[in-house]
């Protein structure tokens, strides 16, 4: 058997990746070390459709999510993925914050969002009567999506177009060939080992994508590949459904550290709140949430939401985002690059893939494609 095609990672961006390569039905792997997909980042996040708002011009964050986002509403309805189009609203609670809103929508107009608008404390409060602000910025655009259903729905098309799919297995080594292939050498759950040759290799391993990308010989500190792990815990609300029928977001912080503890709803109008964003720098998978910060998750959400009280927020879940930046860096982009200038033909690393790497995760798939074809965009 000959490999064309292996995708490392089974997140929602390497079966997206993988969905879209294997379109050609040529022989695809996907090698995935944890027993299932999307164990990770993309089964611990809001599960939010953004529109592109907060990230720069020009920047792969802001093209792809646009385009991305519009792919992945299509393909809900195509394909009847759970989704709502609940649209947010980016509350202002004092004038300082108001003026922080007017930045934010021209910011997103200079990216190409032009359906916000900004509201005034009557409207928000006719729009949301549990919700207090100021002002508010609405987008329409963002909504919630159900991302298992999703990952299955990809998952299965690769595997209809032949796609073969390794759990419990890690890349150990990877090794250019004479003959342009790559050796890959993998380690599964028995600690057996094993080696095979690809024509191609696409890197989407999310929070080890770094470290895989160190497995073929790149220098990842030279390169600025090395990525830095970000807890953002959250909590459930002990609230009836249709509380809130909009997701509700604080001003975020700053350099793009986290969007703030905001409120969302999922399919079934639960709301939780979260996530918040504590830097890990040991590098640990701590997927715990700590009880003991109810306190600042409700001291953060009762700015919008007055009428709740601490006793009804419960722990829910945290996630863990493959960021690009340290604590007091500037904001960075996601990482999707072909290494042909580092001699590695059709090797295409996709590294610091965070928010928006869902909404987007199509649009990344049709950008590595055409950057397989081509070598560059």
């Amino acid at each position: 058997m000959r490999i064309k095609t292996t995708v490392v990672g089974a997140g929602v961006v390497g079966l997206a990746v993988a969905e879209r390569l294997a379109e050609k039905k040529d022989q695809l792997l996907v090698i995935e070390r944890n027993p299932a997909i999307g164990q990770e980042t993309s089964s611990r996040n809001s599960e939010v459709i953004h529109a592109g708002i907060y990230y720069p011009r020009g920047s792969l964050k802001s093209e792809l999510c646009r385009k991305g986002r519009r792919m992945l509403y299509q393909r809900c309805r195509l394909a009847n993925i759970r989704h709502l189009k609940c649209g947010k609203l980016i509350v202002a609670t004092d004038p300082e914050e108001e003026q922080r809103l007017a930045q934010i929508k021209q910011q997103a107009e200079a990216n190409g969002v032009d359906d916000l608008s900004l509201l005034s404390a009557t409207r928000v409060k006719q729009m949301e009567p549990r919700v207090k602000a100021t002002a508010a910025l609405f987008s329409p655009s963002t909504g919630i999506i159900d991302s298992h259903r999703l990952m299955r729905h990809l998952a299965a098309r690769a595997r209809k177009n032949g796609a073969l799919f390794f759990f419990e297995t890690t890349v150990e080594a990877i090794e250019p060939r004479p003959d342009g292939r790559y050796n890959v050498t993998v380690r599964y759950r028995d600690g057996k080992t094993d080696r095979f040759a690809t024509e191609q290799l696409v890197n989407c391993a999310g929070l080890e994508a770094d470290r895989v990308a160190a497995r073929a010989g790149i220098d990842i500190d030279a390169c600025n590949y090395r990525q830095h792990f970000w807890k953002g815990e959250y909590f459930s609300c002990d609230l009836p459904a249709g509380y809130i029928k909009h997701l509700v977001y604080p001003v975020p912080l700053p350099a793009n550290v986290g969007l703030g503890i905001h409120a969302t709803i999922d399919m079934t109008g639960r709301i939780k709140l979260g996530p918040n964003a504590t830097y890990l720098p040991e590098r640990i998978y701590d997927y715990t949430v700590k009880a003991d910060n109810r306190k600042l998750f409700y001291q953060a959400a009762r700015r919008y939401l007055p009428e709740l009280r601490q006793e009804q927020l419960q722990p829910e879940m945290a996630g863990i985002r493959p960021k690009l930046q340290k604590p007091g860096d500037g904001i960075r982009d996601f990482i999707i690059q072909e290494e042909s200038e580092r001699g590695l033909p059709r090797l295409v690393n996709c590294i610091g893939i965070e928010s928006p790497g869902l909404t987007s995760c199509l649009a990344i798939a049709d950008y590595v494609a055409a950057l397989l074809a081509t070598g560059s965009i």
